[in-house]
């Protein structure tokens, strides 16, 4: 059954990846290529787990580079699809929270805001209690996320409703979404809703926790890591592109925030 005919499921795009894919191309390997270049620069092995791996798309270009790696995600049609495209790689279905996998990495990736899944504080220390367990000692973590502290003061993702289309298969499907902050749970909340010809609306809501950068250094610092870089710019979702040898500017006022910590022997 095609999507036109099927698309409902919980989330229009994750549960169609290679929709997900169409609407979020990467066809540079940007965010896996910036992930070979940091771990390369901060002495890091070639054992990673990737932790909300997605389609599977950066963790095969890794496996591409010679690293050995395993994808984790919560949603089973991408890693279904993920296991379908990248056959070098383990694929692993589980929460970012909870996964207990039985052996340790050198590395462990967490990119486009995976970490801002987790909502609350005993969601972040779980989350790095499990990184802890399965990081090798002198282990990097790398993650690449919104960051909290561009929303002081800046409104411009908070203005109104933003509007996009995206064919696929013959078929335009146009997406109307609106951000606000729930200052409460300190959470960036979404609503968007799609519209596409022959279907009746479908609505998505969904959240990412903001985390100002000190906040997110006493997380780290204790669950046993000690941070080695946190800078807004430059990365793979900011206007200046990443390259190997880049100056990491630590302004961290930008809307992007990426972290490389490594855990204490």
């Amino acid at each position: 059954m095609t999507l036109y005919e099927n698309p409902a499921g919980e989330n229009l795009l994750t549960d169609n990846p290679a929709l997900y894919e169409h609407q979020f191309p990467d066809a540079d390997h940007v965010a896996a290529r910036f992930t070979h270049d940091v771990v390369t620069r901060f002495g890091g092995g070639r054992a990673l787990l990737d932790v909300g791996c997605g389609t599977g798309r950066d963790a095969g270009h890794l496996a591409g580079l010679g690293y050995r790696v395993v994808g984790l995600d919560s949603s089973e049609r991408m890693v279904q699809h993920a296991r379908a495209h990248h056959p070098a790689v383990e694929f692993v279905l589980g929460d970012m929270r909870s996964f207990a996998l039985g052996r340790r990495f050198d590395v462990i990736t967490c990119l486009d805001s995976a970490l801002l899944y987790c909502h609350t504080n005993a969601d972040l220390d779980g989350f790095l209690r499990r990184c802890r367990d399965h990081l090798e000692p002198g282990g990097l973590l790398v993650a690449e996320m919104r960051n909290g502290a561009f929303f002081l003061g800046n409104t411009e993702l908070l203005d109104g409703v933003r509007s996009r289309t995206v064919v696929w298969e013959g078929v335009s499907y146009t997406s109307h979404t609106r951000l606000w902050i729930d200052h409460a749970a300190q959470l960036l909340r979404r609503r968007r809703e799609w519209w596409w010809p022959g279907a009746q609306p479908l609505v998505q809501r969904s959240a990412w926790r903001l985390l100002f950068p000190q906040e997110l250094r006493h997380f780290l610092d204790h669950a046993g890591f000690d941070v080695l870089a946190l800078f807004d710019s430059p990365g793979p979702r900011t206007d200046e592109p990443w390259t190997a040898d880049a100056d990491l500017s630590e302004a961290l006022s930008g809307d992007r925030l990426h972290l490389v910590a490594r855990l204490r022997h």
